[in-house]
């Protein structure tokens, strides 16, 4: 089994006229092949899932297994609700060549999210799937948090190795990584808290900033493995205001906007959402211009 660790972007999804554009996402690929990304993941929230149809899903997950190396991580974001759906997909993921699932904490009925559902949840998803799973964490659009001692119990299950924790909320993180073995990993969820997270013991990131910024982000891992804290914090105050700008600001279609910007291609997010007006737009580039990744 490929080690979970390191910088991985939660690829955005490129659509054009409403399809997945999926010649484009080669042409993003060629790019972040050459960078020192660990690994990639698909259909995560950035990648605009919840819009997707599962033929588009599955399909996404053979397109990009088609375009890395086989050392590359390819994990799948194959969470619902539904115990049964989740398996399905997520079995149907490993078969096209995921290496891992990334299993979104049910939230509908969000008053009875209490630990022992998500254990039920969890357990249930890990028994059946065939490839190892990642609790993803994201209190920002479900609503519900899953607390260090939950996740400590559920790392006891031979099939949970991990947890991706997009909450800023750092003591929650250092305590799912004291409350965890040594060998379950605890990645950050958002490049806010990148050098929180890596000091007090997480592997890795999966950021949105890496769709777009990935050797900022991988440099920041390795500052910190070579001991060099004073560099890894200047490059993440560096990156805070684009982080911010395409998370909380301007969400999913700024992220876009940063992509084309940058040589990528993002496209436009898919309906509900809207593409960003010119104004935003204009803000957007000062923001690229002031970190340093665009001239």
């Amino acid at each position: 089994m490929k080690q979970l660790k390191g910088i991985m972007p939660p690829i955005a999804t490129p659509f054009i006229n409403d399809e997945v554009a999926y010649d484009k996402l080669a042409q993003n690929f060629s790019k972040w092949n050459k960078t020192g990304l660990s690994g990639y993941v698909v259909m995560g929230s950035n990648g605009e899932s919840v819009f997707l149809i599962r033929n588009e899903k599955l399909k996404l997950v053979a397109e990009v297994k088609k375009n890395i190396s086989d050392d590359k991580l390819l994990i799948a974001g194959t969470g619902s609700d539904s115990i049964r759906e989740t398996i399905s997909l997520s079995n149907e993921t490993a078969e096209i060549g995921a290496d891992y699932v990334l299993i979104l904490t049910p939230s509908f009925y969000k008053s009875e999210m209490k630990p022992a559902a998500y254990i039920k949840y969890f357990s249930a998803v890990a028994d059946k799937t065939k490839i190892p799973v990642i609790i993803y964490n994201v209190p920002k659009f479900t609503g519900v948090d899953i607390e260090a001692e939950t996740v400590a119990k559920l790392a006891e299950h031979k099939n949970i190795v991990g947890i991706k924790n997009s909450s800023e909320n750092v003591r929650q993180t250092t305590e799912m990584i004291d409350q965890t073995p040594k060998d379950f990993a605890v990645i950050i969820g958002t490049a806010s808290v990148l050098y929180a997270a890596l000091s007090a013991g997480a592997v890795g990131g999966i950021l949105a900033l890496a769709n777009i910024a990935p050797n900022e982000c991988v440099q920041i891992q390795k500052f910190m493995d070579e001991g060099k804290h004073t560099e890894a914090i200047e490059l993440q105050k560096k990156m805070l205001p684009v982080n911010k700008a395409i998370t909380v600001t301007y969400g999913v279609a700024g992220l876009k906007a940063a992509m084309n910007m940058l040589g990528y291609f993002g496209g436009e997010p898919r309906a509900p959402l809207s593409v960003l007006s010119e104004t935003d737009k204009q803000q957007l580039k000062q923001i690229l211009v002031n970190a340093g990744l665009l001239i």
